[in-house]
Parts: structure tokens; sequence; C-alpha cells
């Protein structure tokens, strides 16, 4: 039977515990300062500049029922309604069915979160049968989108905006930072006295929120709701406009608008065989640089896309065919991807 070393035991136990303490000193200065710090470390350094972590929202929105239901029915408040992959929603308050057997309710969704979004069109059927209504009701309007819970390298981004930019009082900067306060806002771009002296357009972009719609906001382009100088505006861009009203200076009249989408289909030769998973891949890559280099006006290099689609597992022979030359985008456009053709 071979010796037990005291000595062997000892030192493997005085190397774990110096890992240990290695460990926990690189853990401390990882949190030591804003750039590196994650969770409620990042939350504490972001306080101190008055940025807080956007919870999760839940998508609000309002359906009709057009004709099929019984005059003066009581619709209650709690209402269940399920969408076709069964996310839940329920009505926010009483309403009763017109004489006309229309009626329309505004609902939330039960749990938080960018998956509730709804679009306008959707279909949605009672959870609950009633008697005297249809199970049918369409979304009408979007009134608060759904967002989740910020993660950390976006808090960090905003933080470090500030520390950068501090407020002065309705900068460019400062209109920027507001806009990205809004829960579900990735981007976002200032264009000074856009529609006249004195006014101001912001241009957002929800990449995450609105990814089915390449992340271009769903709504309509206008004003805050209590701004009687203009037309206010409706769905995404309302929501940032009422936010950016209670904070910008009292004599700018703000407009808050989608940019136009700059649709960009593809052409891919040598990738035709590598399968659905490493196509979705390469398609997320390209999505990924339009998010990062596809500002207003800007032009994104293929260079950038081919380098983004190279690190993609699969594609290590390939060609893009169209487009042919870099995407130049116009000053109110970003890019947005298009169809893929597979070669």
């Amino acid at each position: 039977m071979a010796g037990v070393s005291n000595l062997q035991i000892t030192g493997k136990v005085l190397a774990q515990m110096a890992n240990l303490n290695y460990g926990y000193i690189d853990y401390v200065s990882q949190q030591a300062v804003p750039f590196t710090a994650t969770e409620e470390f990042l939350e504490g350094w972001a306080g101190l500049r008055g940025v807080t972590r956007e919870i999760a929202v839940a998508f609000q929105g309002q359906a009709s029922m057009v004709g099929t239901g019984q005059p003066g029915k009581d619709i209650p408040a709690g209402t269940p309604l399920v969408r076709g992959d069964q996310a839940a929603y329920s009505t926010v308050s009483d309403v009763q069915v017109a004489a006309d057997g229309t009626a329309t309710v505004q609902f939330v969704a039960s749990v938080p979160g960018a998956a509730g979004t709804c679009d306008v069109g959707t279909i949605l059927v009672l959870g609950t049968s009633i008697a005297g209504l249809q199970s049918n009701w369409t979304v009408t309007e979007s009134i608060t989108p759904g967002a989740d819970l910020e993660q950390d390298d976006s808090l960090r981004s905003r933080m470090l905006q500030v520390y950068q930019s501090p407020p002065q009082g309705g900068s460019q900067s400062d209109y920027e930072t507001w806009a990205l306060q809004v829960p579900g806002v990735t981007r976002a771009w200032v264009v000074p006295n856009g529609m006249g002296v004195g006014t101001v357009i912001v241009y957002v972009m929800l990449d995450i929120t609105e990814a089915a719609h390449g992340g271009i906001p769903q709504g309509t382009n206008g004003v805050a709701a209590a701004e009687p100088r203009g037309s206010a505006a409706a769905g995404d861009q309302l929501a940032v406009a009422n936010h950016i009203y209670l904070r910008q200076p009292v004599t700018a009249l703000v407009y808050v608008c989608a940019p136009t989408a700059n649709v960009v289909p593809f052409t891919i030769r040598g990738l035709a065989g590598i399968g659905a998973t490493a196509q979705a891949a390469v398609a997320a890559a390209i999505s990924t640089v339009f998010a990062t280099k596809g500002d207003l006006g800007s032009t994104v290099f293929i260079t950038d896309i081919e380098t983004a689609i190279a690190a993609a597992a699969g594609t290590e022979a390939f060609g893009i065919v169209a487009p042919a030359a870099d995407i130049v985008n116009a000053a109110n456009a970003v890019p947005v991807l298009g169809a893929i053709t597979w070669e």
C-alpha cells in the first residue's frame, strides 16, 4: 500500500485556497469599476447617475368584436383571452356590448415580456365561453409594447452614456438618453429642427421587442398625447413620446418617428446545403451587423457582413452575390434584412 504524504495533501489545500483568494480578488476588481461591473453592482454604479434597470413590461392592447355580440351584454374585467400559441391575456375593465353588437376591450398580457406582444390583426379567443358573445376578437391597437427585463449589456451601455454625456437640459444626447430609457428601445437618433425651427425628431428602434418587423417601431409617428401642438403618435412611438414629454424643455415640439426600413435581400452562394440551423445563424449574423453598424444614413460595408458570416459555424466557403456593393442608407433609413436566396 502506497504511503500517504501529508505534505502533498497540505500543498493541494493551500493551492486551492490561493486559487479561491485570487478568484475573489479578481471578482472584486471586476465589480469595482462601472465598465465591468455586473448584476446588483452594476445597478449600484448606474444608480449613482440616476439610471435604473428597465423592468419587464406586460403588453397592453385593444381588441374588438364586430357586430355579433348581444347588445347590453356585460364583459367583466378579468375575462381571459388566449392567443393561438396559448399566450394568456385578460381584459382590464368592464365593457358592455353596444347596440350594434360591437365591443372594444382593453387587455393586458398575463406574463410580462416581449413574447406577449401582439401585432394589429392578431386573433384572440375567449378563454371562457360567455353566452351572447362570439369567441374571436381582433387586436386593433398596441397601447403598451411588451418588453423583457433589461440585460446587463444594455444597462451598462446606457449608464456609460450618462457618465460620458451628463444631462445638459435638452441637448441632443439628452434626447437619446430619454428615448433609451423606454423599455424595448435599443437605438435612438436625434434630428434637431427636423420639422421646422423649434422641433426635434427622435427616431427609435426596438430591435428585440419588434424583431419580427426588423426592429422597426409599430405605430404612428407623432407627438405626446399631452402635446397640443401636433398630432399624437400611436403604438411604440407614443410610449416614447409620452416619456420624453415629461423631461424635455417646455418649448420644444418633439416628434417620435420610426425610421424607414431599407429592406436588403441577399443572395449567398455556397451555403445552400448547410442546414436550416446554420442558415438561421447566418441570417442572425447579418441582422447583428445591421443593428450595430446600420445607423440612420450610414453605409454598411459588405466586408463587415462577410466577416460576421464567416464567424458562423459551417460557413467555410461562401460568396455574397447580392447585394454587390456596400449598402448605403438614406438619411432617415436603417437597413433591415430581407429574404435570403441560398445558392
